[in-house]
């Protein structure tokens, strides 16, 4: 093996390049239109296009990925995760080449990658599994039928779904049909595959699951499990390994089941089979991703072992030299995915420029894995994800620290991020006890999110650094006096009268309140992150100058702080507030995306919760609905077209 093409993009195929190059093999990558400028295809040895941006143009076009290998003599495709990772046709068609696929066999591929095949041969190899009905489901009212004769609530997935794609939940026959629909329709869009199953849905569910590696000499291992139950739509957040639930004897459990899995099928790659585990620990089997998962640098945190090159080194034929005993268990990770979406807006898809992508360093207890880099663009044609950011401590508290100081040291701008979305979590008191589950995002943020709350220490730490910038700023124009009296205003709290005083290279606050704090002047004008040490303790903050005050972020906190002098404060507080204009006539588009269907006409009456249109945005669907009820007076758009963000969709009477 002396040249492995990667056939994917974004941060999985830097990874993969990284082990390759670390054993000395050439790499080469393949691009659409839309990535011709991307890190993935700066960092490989060569790179070869492959068609326009939409993937079933390029990435998903097997000849084009052959044909690839024959214009450079790569003799090995790694498929990364996604994409062409678990097609079996794929993996015979590369057979017929004579082209070695880094991953497991066609056959293992096909048993795993349908979700009712794979449960039947669960069930054989004495892995545990849900209750439900294997059958494929022909329409909505057998949906109904069945969800009834199960209990509800149940679980209907496609068959051939997966990453979050083609799986609802249904308490009522209503939401089983709508969900049917739903299901079919999103496996047959992303899958090509509309087949549909139910089964019973676990109450107080987590989604734990179990990484396992095998080789083509008889030998599979359990690399332990790890955590992923903090999730949005079915779609990873924040993962940590170990597990906070699992105790040893359940560990050793699920880890010889997910290899009795593994056996049974001839297993000879990285893998993991994933389990949903009950409040009790009982354990039953989900599905099996026959492919190197998203979260896999968790893993190799705690066990030192680099998955992506034992993958390289199994499809070569190389024998995995240890024994299940010598795995190990050091430490905790925690791994957050950073996705280009804004939190504050219902975690729509945001696309752009990346005008500053700054990420924390990198070392020991801190990685950063990613496919772009400053001054890239982050398109509307594939997965939102701009980085995975992974720390280690030797215990969880520790972990868990690392990671909260790390996202507020990672600075992104020019477009949407969900970084206060993931301090908030990492940082909240229900998420640190350990106490999760798969509901754990919709029961703590039943109402969307809107920032981690603002404590009464956090309103002074936000006003004291807005004080130091103030005084920085300034100070570029005009001498700061040594002595002044001024106000700072957090926004949605009680302004803060304090008395500043200068000492050399430090500020003394003394607020009206009687709270006192010393700050040491090192923040330096025109910085967007910067490290305030306040009473003694270091504290990062995210800085955005305003046209008046500043947006400081920490800590998944956002506020908007003015600080005024006392007589500009008292005239500011006699300004009327200014009116937002009223939008309440006009649907508009909160993003960019491929319209997939338009479900009204001029002239329709439509009442609150009707389904107005389909809009498809990095890999979703995303149905916009009336939020009251009208006649649609216009309609500005139709199927097929393409759209930007606040774009004018629909106009009412």
């Amino acid at each position: 093996m002396k040249k492995i093409l990667i056939a994917n993009r974004g941060e999985i195929a830097c990874r993969v390049m990284r082990a390759a190059k670390k054993m000395g093999i050439a790499t080469v990558a393949v691009y659409s239109d839309a990535d011709r400028h991307s890190l993935h295809t700066r960092t490989a040895d060569e790179a070869v296009h492959i068609g326009p941006p939409p993937s079933a143009e390029s990435y998903l076009v097997m000849e084009k990925i052959i044909d690839a290998c024959k214009k450079t003599g790569a003799d090995a495709i790694h498929p990364g995760y996604g994409f062409l990772s678990e097609n079996p046709a794929f993996r015979r068609l590369l057979e017929t080449k004579g082209i070695t696929f880094i991953g497991p066999s066609a056959e293992a591929i096909e048993a795993m990658g349908d979700k009712i095949s794979s449960k039947k041969l669960a069930i054989k190899a004495g892995v545990r599994t849900i209750p439900g009905h294997m059958g494929v489901i022909q329409d909505p009212d057998e949906a109904v039928k069945i969800s009834r004769e199960i209990g509800y609530p149940v679980m209907i997935k496609a068959s051939a779904g997966g990453g979050g794609k083609g799986m609802r939940i249904a308490h009522n026959d209503e939401e089983a049909a709508t969900g049917w629909k739903s299901a079919s329709s999103e496996g047959k869009s992303f899958f090509g595959d509309d087949r549909v199953f139910i089964e019973k849905f676990i109450e107080q569910p987590r989604h734990i699951e179990i990484q396992v590696l095998a080789d083509t000499h008889g030998n599979a291992f359990w690399l332990n499990e790890r955590e992923c139950s903090i999730q949005r739509r079915n779609q990873k957040v924040v993962e940590e390994a170990p597990s906070p639930f699992l105790d040893p004897e359940t560990r050793k459990a699920m880890g010889e089941q997910a290899v009795a899995l593994a056996k049974a099928v001839g297993y000879a790659s990285a893998g993991t089979v994933e389990f949903v585990v009950g409040k009790d620990r009982d354990f039953y089997f989900l599905e099996m991703n026959t492919r190197l998962q998203v979260e896999h640098p968790i893993t190799e945190m705690i066990t030192g072992v680099d998955l992506a090159e034992w993958m390289i080194r199994v499809a070569r034929g190389e024998k995995i030299p240890w024994k299940q005993e010598d795995v190990a268990l050091n430490g905790w990770a925690v791994e957050s995915r950073v996705y280009a979406e804004n939190p504050y807006r219902n975690f729509l898809p945001s696309i752009g420029r990346l005008v500053r992508f700054q990420p924390p360093k990198e070392g020991k207890s801190v990685r950063v894995d990613t496919g772009v880099f400053e001054g890239g663009e982050v398109s509307m044609f594939y997965d939102p994800m701009i980085a995975k950011l992974v720390t280690w401590g030797r215990d969880r508290e520790e972990a868990m620290e690392r990671m909260g100081e790390a996202l507020d040291s990672f600075l992104i701008s020019g477009c949407g991020h969900n970084i206060d979305f993931l301090n908030a979590v990492v940082r909240h008191p229900r998420f640190r006890s350990g106490n999760i589950t798969t509901n754990f995002i919709a029961e703590e943020f039943p109402d969307g999110f809107s920032g981690a709350p603002l404590t009464e220490e956090d309103r002074h730490l936000f006003a004291a650094a807005a004080v130091c910038i103030e005084r920085a700023e300034l100070s570029l124009f005009q001498e700061q006096p040594d002595i002044q009296n001024l106000v700072a205003t957090v926004a949605g709290t009680v302004p803060i009268v304090m008395r500043v005083s200068r000492q050399p290279g430090i500020l003394l606050l003394e607020a009206e309140d009687g709270v006192s704090l010393e700050i040491a002047e090192t923040y330096h004008p025109g910085e967007q992150l910067a490290t305030f040490n306040i009473a003694g303790k270091d504290h990062h903050f995210q800085i955005n100058r305003l046209d008046e005050g500043y947006e400081l972020a920490k800590g998944g906190v956002r506020r908007r702080v003015l600080v005024r002098s006392p007589r500009v404060h008292a005239l500011g507080e006699l300004l009327p507030e200014k009116e937002p204009p009223d939008l309440s006539k006009f649907l508009i588009s909160q993003m960019p995306g491929l319209v997939l269907s338009v479900d009204v006409k001029p002239g329709d009456a439509v009442v609150a919760g009707d389904a107005l249109l389909v809009l498809e945005a990095m890999k979703m669907e995303n149905i916009m609905q009336a939020e009251q009820d009208g006649v649609v007076k216009s309609v500005s758009i139709a199927k097929g077209d393409t759209v930007e963000a606040n774009a004018v969709l629909m106009e009412f009477e």
